[in-house]
Parts: C-alpha cells; structure tokens; sequence
C-alpha cells in the first residue's frame, strides 16, 4: 500500500510543484510522512496500519520527484549532479540505518511500534530545516518574482554569471508564457500539451526511460527480499541472512558516494550506460550460479528422510514416483510444507526430505543438523553473494542516482513539474510491478530464470538509455532545452561530426 501511496503521491506532486512551488510540495510531503509514521505507530488494529502506510507512500512519493528538482534548481550547473546524488546517498545511507535501528528495537518493548513511528523524525527534521530556506529561483521567477529570484541566484552563482543566468531566465519563460497563452494552465491541459511539444515529449522519452529501466534491472527486489535472496544461496541462519542484506544496504550507500564524486565529471549518460553493462554481467553471474547450486544441491536420502520417523517425512516425497532422484531443491519445489534437513557432519551429503512443521524443524535441530526452507546447502553460495554485492556496488552510481538527476534537468521549467510527476509516476508503477511478483516468478522459474530474465530487462534499458538519453553534464538548463529542440540521436548515428554525446 505504501508503493500504490507513493504513485498517487508522485502524481499529485507533479502538478502541487508547478501549481504552489517545489519547497512547499516538500513541506505537504514531510507532513504527510510524519502523520502516517504516527498513525502507524500507535495503530490498534491491522487496517490502521494500512492507513498509514498510503500516507507515508504519498509523502514518499511526491519527495521523491519534488526534491531532485528542488536541489536541481537550487545548483549552479557545475556541480548539479553531484548535489542532487547527495540526495541519494541520504536515502541510501537513511535505508542503512533504518536497518539497524530496527535491530536496535528488536528486543525492545512494543518493537515494531517503535521502528515504524521513529521514521517519523527525519521527516519532522526536515519539515523544520525546510522553513528556513528559500523557494526555488526558477520557480519564483516564473511566478512574476523576479527580484526574489535574483536574490537567490546570487547566493548560488559568481556575480559576474548571475545577469547571464537572470538573461537565460527571461528567455526561457517568455517563449514558454506565449506558448501558455494558446493552450491554458489546466492540469489535462498541460499534460496534453506536454506530449504535443517536441522538446517536453523528447525529454519525457529519456526521463520515463531510465526511470523504467532502473526498476526493472530489479533493484527493489534485491533490497527488499535481500534475506530471502541471500537464504536461497544457501543460508540457512536468518541471523545471516539479515546481516549479509545489512551489508548489502551499505554497498548501496557506498555506491552513492561514488555518484557524488564521478557524475559531474564523467556525465550522467556514461555512468548509466557503464552501470548497466555491469548489472547485466551481475545478473548472468548470478543465474548461473544459482542455476548451479540448484542443479548441483544435496540428494535426498530415503534412509536420512525416515530416520526422524515416517510421520515427519515430507508426504509430497513419499508419494513421488521418482523419489530416488530427488535433490534438496527438488524437495523445498515440491510444496510448501516441505522442509530439507542437511547431513550430519558434512552438509553437503545426502539429507532428508521432512515435513516443514515445527516438530519436524526441532528434531533437525536436536541433532546439530541445519533446517533450509528456502535455499539449499551450496559450495558456491559465497559467489552469489559476491556478485549480488557487485550488482549493488555497479547499480548505484550509475542507475540508482542518475535517473534522478536527468529527471531534475531535462524538462523545460514550465513543464518540469508535470514532467518529473510523470516519470516519477512510471518509476512507482515499475517498482509495484517488479515488487509484487518477485516472488511468484522465483517460483515459476526459479531463482536462476529470475536473474536471466531480470538481465534481458536491462539489456533493453540499456537499448533505450543509448537511443533516448542525451548527455546533460554542465549543462544550463536552457542549453538542454535548446538540444531537444534539435533532437537527440548518439553519435554513432548521427551525421554531424566533433560531437560527444556521452
């Protein structure tokens, strides 16, 4: 409910931005997250949760576009990137400590109400940090303010660049203010227009693309089942489990301090372009690693399955006609009920097949043997992890924050809010999608045919990243508009020469 919350909020944020201003969007979507942390924490039954949960998805959602283009226009050009993946560092390092302090509150009385109402104190921060800085210059000057703007503007810029950028503003908007005139300021309206203009059209080809793209390279997936992800490499421990997806969490925060440093100077297209080579090599690594432990997984013994009692075997094992060649993975696919308890002392020797109850589950245990419900015993299990953590380090410099940043930048200032909305709005969807039938696909193709088909996503969003995505590097914003005008084709295929898109 939180990812449909943050759709509707993406959605709505779009149009708030252009309607009452980027820092007063951010001030709603703080409220709104703050409110729903509380509903939570303090709910009485299980639908107030629910409740709280949309409107902390529609706090998530309308930031999540509304601050990339505050920061954005808040920069000067030079270092525009790397501010704006400072919001992404935030966010991943925010995800890095929100794990640890749930493990904080596990022993902690009223556990799961403190973890979700403490989520509630950034937002509260940051409501109040909010009211002491400015409305964006952009924005402002757009609304008929422009001694405001420039005010601003000369807290950000040299003072010799500040007439330029106030010169590019009043081109800019008068062009957009006649074209305005001919059309109207209705939400359908502006969203119609958006289409029918080949600049904001161009810019919401690239801008939906890449959003798409970094959520079907399966990202969210990795993050939010990263236990489970980490269990079917053959962990058994949660405790393991949870401690490697805290690892995994870090790498994500690392990833964005990469970003920081690099995507000014190498150019967002470069960088996604590189980070998506290195998902797709990732994800084939890992679909046949995983290919190979779930083909190469303990037998199963019909000695070792009868050893605990008949009873405790697994009854899809007992009934099965080609029970002699049944493996470990064979035997968690069968059904749900069953349970692998590994060999004693070698893990990696014939085991049994048993029914996965907690009697059955204690009597592995008894034994000193380790109980597997989701993965299977590996020699290879520590490669998977490896690559899983490479795919990380490899996704957030480059797909986790550029996105976000060409989003912040692409489209002409009239349309930048309905055009983040949007795209925003086709990254949330993208991430529901991916989200919810995760699980449902490891099961039909397993975790193998999960990872291969997760690359063939990637290799088409890398397709379109390459056709679609102009550099934006340095760029003013005006100078990016005047590109689109012109159409982007990559160098490869373009007919002019001397130019370096990337």
């Amino acid at each position: 409910m939180a990812v449909a919350g943050a759709i509707l909020g993406a959605a709505f944020g779009g149009w708030m931005n252009d309607k009452f201003g980027r820092k007063k969007s951010i001030l709603v979507a703080d409220f709104l997250f703050f409110i729903g942390a509380m509903i939570m924490a303090v709910a009485p039954a299980s639908w107030v949760i629910i409740i709280g949960r949309i409107f902390v998805g529609l706090g998530v959602g309308m930031a999540s576009m509304t601050s990339p283009l505050y920061i954005s226009e808040a920069s000067p050009a030079r270092i525009r990137g790397a501010l704006v993946s400072t919001n992404g560092l935030l966010i991943t390092s925010g995800q890095f400590l929100s794990y640890l302090i749930n493990l904080a509150f596990t022993r902690a009385p009223g556990t799961w109400r403190w973890m979700l109402g403490v989520a509630g104190i950034p937002a509260l921060v940051q409501f109040i940090l909010m009211l002491s800085l400015p409305e964006s210059p952009r924005w402002l000057y757009r609304q008929n303010k422009p001694d405001e703007a420039r005010a601003i503007l000369e807290k950000i810029y040299p003072a010799n660049e500040v007439e330029e950028e106030m010169k590019a503003l009043q081109s800019s908007i008068e062009a957009e203010k006649a074209e305005e005139a001919s059309i109207g300021n209705g939400l359908i309206a502006k969203v119609k227009s958006a289409w029918k203009n080949d600049v904001v059209r161009r810019g919401l080809y690239a801008g939906i693309a890449v959003q798409v793209a970094q959520q079907f390279v399966g990202i969210n997936t990795v993050m939010y089942y990263s236990p489970t992800i980490v269990q079917l490499a053959g962990y058994a421990s949660n405790k393991t489990a949870l401690a490697l997806s805290l690892i995994t969490s870090g790498l994500n925060a690392l990833g964005s301090i990469v970003s920081m440093l690099t995507v000014d100077r190498y150019g967002r297209r470069r960088l996604m372009i590189l980070s998506m080579i290195g998902i797709i090599v990732s994800l084939l690594v890992l679909s046949t690693v995983f290919f190979e432990a779930s083909s190469h997984s303990p037998a199963i013994s019909q000695f070792e399955s009868s050893h605990f009692g008949g009873n405790s075997t697994c009854s899809s094992y007992l009934t099965a006609q080609d029970a002699s060649s049944w493996n470990c993975m064979k035997c968690l696919k069968a059904s749900s009920e069953c349970g692998f308890c590994a060999n004693q002392p070698n893990k990696f020797l014939p085991g049994a097949c048993l029914a996965a109850s907690n009697a059955a589950k204690d009597a592995c245990r008894t034994e000193h043997r380790t109980w597997y419900t989701k993965g299977c015993p590996s020699r290879i299990g520590g490669l998977a992890v490896a690559f899983l953590g490479a795919y990380i380090i490899l996704y957030s410099p480059g797909m986790g924050t550029a996105p976000w940043i060409v989003n912040s930048e692409i489209y002409p200032l009239r349309y930048r809010g309905i055009g983040g909305g949007i795209a925003a709005v086709s990254n949330w969807i993208s991430n529901l999608i991916v989200s919810e039938t995760f699980l449902t696909l490891t099961e039909a193709l397993g975790s193998s045919g999960t990872f291969l088909l997760f690359a063939g996503f990637s290799f088409l969003g890398l397709v379109a990243i390459y056709f679609l995505v102009p550099e934006t590097k340095g760029l003013p914003f005006e100078e990016v508009e005047k590109m689109l005008e012109k159409g982007y084709r990559p160098s490869f295929f373009s007919k002019k020469k001397g130019v370096d898109p990337s």
